[in-house]
């Protein structure tokens, strides 16, 4: 209902819901805990997705349905400045998909809840406020506070640094082959790990490596990055490769494939 305040995305995860709408989510992707949300997705009774992109969503989504990317369908987007910037689809939408607003409108309507009988981009634009900029920038505040420093003991395992790679960023660039062609793109197949750790391990720079993570576990090849602290690999987040894996920073195992081994 208008005025309530609802759980965040790591809340819904932590007290899962009964039922979930994604929009415009891969949830194996686009999450800082891929396995706890996969947990949650397929533990509910209902699963709504709306995508522009036929994904991983086919085997947790109960309905799936398609919408308009954004070069189809008119906006907002709020750059880093705060500053809120308006745009129109280039293109009109594909066969008989819609844009996002106009599904949920259906949806709203249909589920008889109030806010949901705007019929034009502008009155959903006029609805959230007369001047975009002004309500965003009352929106926006990255002061820090009540957050403590608390130093922990050192750790003796193998921890994960998770980064999200510059094209694995969004559903668009992770299907522009071109990109996916690139050395930034490749590097996000690649374990970075600290030479004395690799020392340690048995393992040599480009050889196959195990890394498990809860219940989730890729195959990939090292590389040495000396520039990484001692006990700590650098393993991508927002990939295909990584996406059986855990909280993008915590504990990892870290094991020679038996190949590898038997080729010395």
């Amino acid at each position: 209902m208008p005025g309530t305040k609802g759980l965040c995305a790591q809340g819904m995860v932590c007290k899962p819901r009964k039922a979930y709408v994604l929009l415009g989510v891969e949830a194996e992707l686009d999450c800082y805990d891929p396995q706890a949300t996969l947990a949650a997705l397929n533990a509910a009774d209902m699963v709504v997705a709306l995508s522009p992109y036929k994904h991983q969503a086919t085997e947790y989504a109960d309905v799936f349905l398609p919408i308009a990317p954004f070069t189809e369908t008119a906006g907002t987007f709020v750059n880093t400045e705060g500053r809120a910037q308006p745009f129109n689809g280039v293109v009109k939408p594909l066969g008989e998909t819609r844009p996002a607003w106009k599904v949920l409108r259906v949806l709203g309507t249909m589920l008889g809840l109030q806010g949901f009988d705007l019929d034009t981009i502008d009155d959903v634009r006029r609805d959230i406020a007369a001047d975009l900029d002004v309500f965003v920038a009352g929106k926006i505040d990255n002061a820090l506070r009540d957050m403590p420093v608390t130093i922990d003991a050192p750790s003796t395992s193998v921890e994960r640094i998770g980064e999200v790679p510059i094209y694995s960023a969004d559903a668009i660039v992770r299907r522009a082959p071109s990109l996916q062609k690139t050395s930034d793109a490749k590097a996000a197949q690649l374990v970075a790990m600290p030479g004395a750790l690799m020392d340690k391990l048995g393992i040599s720079d480009g050889s196959e490596v195990r890394v498990t993570q809860g219940k989730g576990s890729a195959t990939m090849k090292a590389k040495r990055n000396d520039s990484l602290p001692g006990n700590c690999v650098r393993v991508a987040a927002a990939h295909p490769l990584t996406s059986c894996l855990g909280t993008m920073f915590g504990e990892v195992e870290i094991e020679r494939l038996a190949a590898e081994q038997a080729a010395e």
